[in-house]
């Protein structure tokens, strides 16, 4: 265990008694174990602290929206959008999600695990200290409690937090697409009490959007979950406004996804709750879209806005939160320091963990990333790259 990170050069952290962004220079951050003790403009030396030598210093990165437990890659559907065809053809067609299913039916519990826990390592190279991750690709009882199963057995080789989500309304299987009413009588009756039962996941999401799941049946489903104690996400309005924004609000979810067709109606509602407006801005870039999340307006209309990077094998696949930061930066026309607050603080806040996580700040937990930058803009600044110089998770020198 670390005493702290010192000899630090420019930091920055979201203050929850401001509830503003905080920038610093210099000094060192004491550790209390796992905890941050206090940020001092003292300067230590030996073995047990971690010398930052002058560089930039920030909170760990909070991812909030991933899908990591896949079998496959989708390579082929990325080379066919390349040629023309849209993310909605290429489902309909038989791919996308459904694509995913077949591959995630058929592998092991033990291959799957595996591939999670590489993904893992991968997010944490990226500094990434905190993510969410869904199932979603099962879309049966069985495949689906394997998924969780896998997130949860990886979670413990990794020093990441992991956060688990239930997506077993991802979309509908082939084999119940001409009955939707008894997929869910699935996921309500039999899917989301086995998951709870194991206590496999702390939330549950469903797909809400023109040609999976309607509001309506969104409602039905998430009032079940939350009957079952899981925190409710949606993925809302992403390309077609359906209400899926208000049906957050009024589900008092923890956040909303997506978010490119979200109405004004939506962004008032957004603005009038706690859910957080959780933005993807590496999805509208994979697809080629160019219907970007309306930040600005979210932001101006006094929304929480997290970034998260929405990896997955069909619309997103980059585990890296630092390249999602300058997609906002010049797509979603955030400032840096914007972009910063949601990465961190805002991601936190998505996952119901604003009080302990995403700042450095006295009781927080510990997580820290030391860059080969020297200020905040850098970050975005050098996309594409690769900057992280070391991590640090609850007081441990994990990178």
């Amino acid at each position: 265990m670390l005493k702290g990170i010192t000899n630090l050069g420019q930091w920055i952290t979201w203050n929850p008694v401001t509830q503003q962004m905080e920038v610093g220079e210099g000094g060192s951050i004491v550790f209390d174990g796992e905890r941050v003790g206090e940020i001092t403009d003292e300067v230590y030396s030996g073995t047990d602290w971690l010398n930052a030598e002058k560089r930039f210093v920030s909170p760990g990165l909070v991812d909030s929206h991933t899908h990591p437990a896949f079998a496959a890659t989708r390579e082929l559907e990325f080379e066919l959008r390349g040629q023309g065809k849209s993310y909605q053809e290429i489902a309909a067609a038989g791919g996308g999600i459904r694509n995913s299913v077949k591959a995630l039916r058929q592998i092991g519990q033990e291959s799957l695990t595996a591939l999670i826990a590489e993904r893992f390592s991968q997010f944490l190279d990226y500094g990434t200290t905190t993510l969410e991750a869904k199932s979603g690709y099962g879309l049966s009882l069985e495949s689906e409690l394997k998924s969780l199963q896998a997130i949860t057995a990886a979670a413990q080789e990794t020093p990441l937090t992991v956060k688990r989500t239930f997506l077993g309304a991802h979309e509908f299987p082939d084999e119940y697409r001409e009955n939707r009413e008894m997929y869910i009588g699935k996921l309500t009756e039999e899917m989301i009490p086995a998951v709870t039962e194991a206590d496999l996941a702390e939330y549950c999401d469903v797909f809400c959007e023109e040609g999976v799941y309607t509001p309506e049946e969104t409602r039905e489903i998430a009032l079940v979950a939350r009957k079952h104690g899981l925190g409710i996400r949606l993925h809302a309005d992403e390309f077609v406004s359906t209400g899926g924004a208000e049906l957050a609000s009024e589900l008092g979810a923890l956040s909303a996804d997506h978010l490119m067709a979200i109405s004004e109606e939506g962004i008032r509602a957004l603005t009038y709750s706690d859910v957080v407006a959780t933005l993807l801005p590496g999805t509208t870039f994979f697809l080629g879209q160019t219907q970007w999340a309306p930040a600005r307006r979210l932001l101006d209309a006094g929304a929480t806005i997290a970034l998260a990077t929405d990896f997955n094998p069909g619309s997103n696949m980059t585990l890296s939160m630092p390249f999602i930061m300058t997609l906002a930066v010049i797509y979603l026309h955030l400032t840096p320091l914007e972009a910063w607050q949601a990465a961190t603080y805002g991601g936190s806040k998505a996952l119901g963990l604003a009080q302990k996580t995403g700042a450095i700040h006295p009781g927080y937990y510990a997580d820290c990333v030391i860059w080969d930058c020297k200020n905040y803009r850098q970050v975005p600044y050098f996309y594409a790259m690769n900057r992280v110089h070391s991590v640090v998770k609850a007081g441990l020198h994990v990178r």
